[in-house]
């Protein structure tokens, strides 16, 4: 199926044809091979997972971002401050999944040590798909939530009555182990929508969804080149004032907390996609114990499930459950690509000088 305006392919494509060309780009871009390796593969996973707006679609992106400066290949964290439980990092505006990663093994291993940590990590690259930072932790054992912000280069959201642009996307990720099964993650924009789904639409050439966006002058549209327009428009927080509400608290947490930043246009790094995260981390041995833990919690998923689905052939899903599924949908299909998205991650490719295996071209 080719798309209707570039004329490129729109399809499914194995996950690892996607990791090697990606992973290629990245080595070509300056990367050295681990940390290629390391951001191609968080970008695809998130594909798998079904968050298309963190996955190959950034490849463009990142090139362009290292290109201009904005992001600087082979940083990894520097230790600001350390007070055992608590510790603030800096990531030196390199890749936010080599951060990110590195942060979290940080905090893996200070809740071994203390029982529980504070990490905040400021002037980080895009980190991603943040769910991937509590998983890494519930597959250590440990409870987690995370506030993520920008420090100005972000900001797409309006508040709550407000009509343009004043917040960050600002996503809230928590997670938790469970014993025997998969760990419950929970990932999510404090925004209605995340702007690469905004993005994605536009290259689908598709209407957004009401209720979602408005446009540069303040009125609400379904169309995504308004959002992107001159003036531009703005994103609607989710829930109204709830949303809006723990935005604010993501950019208290993840911003001013850290030393990163609250999001605004006179920041000293608002010229580039800088984000910070304040990471919480318990081990439940110290708290309520692990067994008391690992009882009630099953208790809970348990009582919680067994509520009779509102659909004949629906089900109660949990957090992580949709993304699962998904996951094993597209591990066993492909990845779906529409054709504009192909096209532009082929040529930022080509930009430094990486051509298009024949499964892409």
């Amino acid at each position: 199926m080719a798309d209707t305006k570039t004329g490129a392919k729109s399809a499914r494509y194995a996950p690892e044809v996607l990791v090697d060309y990606a992973r290629d780009v990245f080595a070509a871009a300056g990367s050295e091979a681990r940390e290629a390796d390391i951001v191609a593969r968080h970008l695809i996973e998130a594909n798998l997972y079904g968050h298309d707006s963190h996955g190959l679609v950034r490849v463009k992106k990142y090139v362009e971002w290292v290109k201009a400066g904005m992001v600087v290949p082979n940083r990894h964290v520097e230790v600001v401050s350390d007070r055992g439980a608590a510790v603030v990092l800096d990531g030196a505006f390199g890749y936010g999944q080599v951060i990110g990663k590195e942060a979290m093994e940080l905090a893996a291993e200070r809740v071994k040590a203390h029982g529980f940590t504070v990490l905040a990590t400021r002037n980080s690259g895009h980190l991603g798909r943040i769910g991937a930072w509590p998983e890494i932790l519930a597959e250590a054992g440990f409870a987690s939530f995370h506030f993520v912000n920008t420090s100005g280069f972000g900001i797409l959201v309006a508040p709550h009555g407000g009509s343009d642009r004043r917040l960050s996307a600002n996503p809230i990720a928590a997670g938790s182990p469970v014993a025997g099964g998969p760990p419950l993650i929970l990932d999510i924009a404090t925004s209605v929508v995340a702007e690469g789904k905004i993005q994605m639409s536009r290259n689908k050439h598709e209407k957004l969804a009401p209720g979602l966006v408005l446009d540069g002058h303040g009125k609400p549209t379904t169309d995504p080149e308004a959002f992107y327009a001159s003036p531009p428009g703005a994103i609607f927080p989710f829930g109204g004032h709830k949303g809006s509400g723990l935005s604010l608290f993501c950019e208290i947490f993840a911003g001013s907390l850290t030393g990163g930043f609250a999001s605004n246009p006179k920041n000293p790094t608002a010229g580039r996609l800088v984000n910070n995260m304040l990471t919480i981390a318990f081990d439940p041995q110290a708290f309520a114990g692990a067994d008391f833990f690992r009882t009630d919690l099953d208790r809970l998923l348990a009582w919680t499930k067994a509520s009779p689905p509102i659909e004949p052939s629906g089900a109660v899903l949990m957090p992580g459950d949709i993304e699962r599924r998904t996951r094993a949908e597209r591990e066993a299909n492909g990845v779906p690509v529409d054709g504009e998205t192909l096209a532009q991650v082929l040529a930022a490719g080509a930009s430094v000088g990486v051509r298009a295996p024949k499964e892409l071209a």
